[in-house]
């Protein structure tokens, strides 16, 4: 072999390995990172060229593709897209995807493993590739109930059945027109989302799952009861001093009931009720008593400190580990350091109202073929024992109370005993309040679970309260379970 062509033969090679580098880099390492680039619109538009499955509630679908005549060739359509927004999320045209269209992507795609008979059925015998439906657990009336209940005020509703824990509603607010997002109009697309990102309600955020975390107020009180019960040194009848004014251990800060005086005319107060009149010193006097990690141990039971796919991501409620004693004090009613979603004070409710069993949230039912055939079914599945049986009937009878004759009155329904407890988180000096209710019915035979939180005062600053707003969003809710 001469020089000149030794030295060829080793350019060509070089080129090759070269070439051989940066494809299987493209391909291999950075493939998904250009499936995700805006700006590949190849990619956009073969994501386009398979017909999604929908998204079905109560029979109907609320989320679709129907054919396109532009290069997208279909267009997915959201029915009631305000009131749905928080479930369907979008799969967007500019943007990342949200929701069940984000978190049962590979099913609504056609792309899931449990889809691959069904993909070779398709091949072989030459139809187009289609998508899977998503069918949920939610109830479309009770979505409704929810929606409208909550109307213009900003929060977040959440309903879950509590044998099963699936989610029967899931409303948030402000919301947002899903449609919007879909628009084969990239150019408005991206105008309509950078308008919904510098919103400062924040419309994008789920707030029965995520968003900015609120304290849970006086709903948390249920928790520390829960785990006073627990320790086996107290009972619902269990004495408690009664001032009007505590100062906080180890402080020389103070704190007052909401009422200012004291939690009723005695010197103490049992626990039964300092919880059914909402009171706050008794309350944080117990948390002291009980200590943080007890407490902290309860509310993880109940699920705190963990995120919940259901399928969509939850953020986790939080009780810090480490808290001195004033900062204990303050979880007792629910303040300080203490957050919680929506969805996790409805699972609290949901597993006193299951005899003591927290099942793990879930909105998914089933998977169902193009061809009708049901290709996966999501199981319900226990997340764990929150309290025993004997001592969880205590905690029933004083929810009960709470709303019978407490601060949860406005929770009543006519002839259905129902189970509750009201919140009214501060947030600041001058912030307006976050209110709260949290609650199931029927007492003696449970179907719903509801936690409601509304931000912002619910418009009244800090004049509303969890029993004047909140409570009456939860019965709306409740009603619409028990009526159907």
């Amino acid at each position: 072999m001469t020089k000149e062509l030794r030295r060829l033969s080793i350019l060509v090679l070089m080129m090759f390995l070269a070439l051989f580098a940066s494809t299987t880099w493209i391909q291999g390492i950075q493939s998904a990172d250009l499936a995700d680039y805006p700006r590949n619109t190849r990619a956009l538009y073969d994501s386009y060229e398979v017909q999604r499955g929908s998204i079905i509630a109560s029979g109907s679908a609320i989320a679709s593709s129907v054919p396109s005549s532009d290069v997208f060739s279909w267009q997915r359509v959201y029915v009631d897209p305000d009131m749905w927004a928080p479930v369907t999320g979008v799969i967007p045209v500019v943007g990342q995807a949200t929701g069940i269209e984000q978190a049962m992507n590979d099913e609504l795609s056609g792309t899931a493993s449990s889809q691959f008979l069904s993909r070779i059925e398709q091949i072989l015998t030459g139809q187009p590739p289609r998508g899977s439906n998503v069918v949920l657990s939610l109830d479309a009336d009770v979505q409704r109930a929810a929606y409208e209940a909550l109307g213009d005020l900003q929060g977040a509703v959440i309903a879950i059945e509590p044998d099963t824990g699936r989610v029967l509603a899931m409303v948030t607010s402000p919301s947002y027109d899903t449609n919007l997002l879909v628009s084969h109009d990239t150019a408005q697309v991206e105008t309509d989302y950078a308008a919904l990102l510098a919103d400062p309600a924040n419309p994008l955020y789920n707030r029965a799952i995520a968003g900015d975390l609120n304290p849970p107020g006086s709903t948390f009180k249920v928790v520390v009861v829960a785990a006073a019960l627990a320790s086996g040194q107290y009972t619902p009848e269990s004495q408690i001093p009664n001032p009007a004014i505590w100062q906080l251990p180890q402080s020389s800060n103070t704190i007052r009931n909401d009422t200012g005086g004291t939690c009723g005319p005695g010197e103490t107060v049992s626990i039964a009720d300092a919880l059914r009149l909402s009171c706050n010193i008794p309350m944080a006097q117990l948390a002291v008593q009980l200590g943080d990690e007890a407490i902290r141990q309860q509310a993880e039971k109940f699920g705190f400190n963990l995120s919940f796919s259901v399928p969509l991501e939850s953020i986790p409620s939080s009780y810090p580990r480490g808290l001195d004693a004033p900062q204990t004090a303050l979880t007792g009613f629910g303040q300080g350091q203490v957050t919680a979603t929506p969805l996790q004070m409805a699972m609290v409710s949901a597993g006193i109202a299951n005899g003591g069993i927290v099942m793990n949230p879930r909105m998914v039912d089933q998977v169902i073929g193009p061809d009708l055939s049901v290709q996966q079914t999501f199981e319900d599945s226990v997340f764990g024992e929150a309290l025993s049986p004997e001592l969880n009937e205590e905690m029933v009878a004083m929810m009960v109370a709470n709303v019978e004759n407490g601060a949860a009155s406005n929770a009543r329904i006519e002839g259905v005993d129902v189970a509750g407890k009201t919140g009214t988180a501060e947030n600041g000096p001058n912030e307006p309040y976050t209110l709260w209710f949290t609650g199931f019915a029927p007492a003696d035979d449970p179907e719903v679970a509801v936690a409601v939180v509304v931000e912002n005062g619910g418009g009244m600053g800090q004049s509303g309260y969890g029993g004047l707003i909140a409570a009456p969003i939860a019965k709306k809710v409740m009603e619409a379970v028990l009526n159907k």
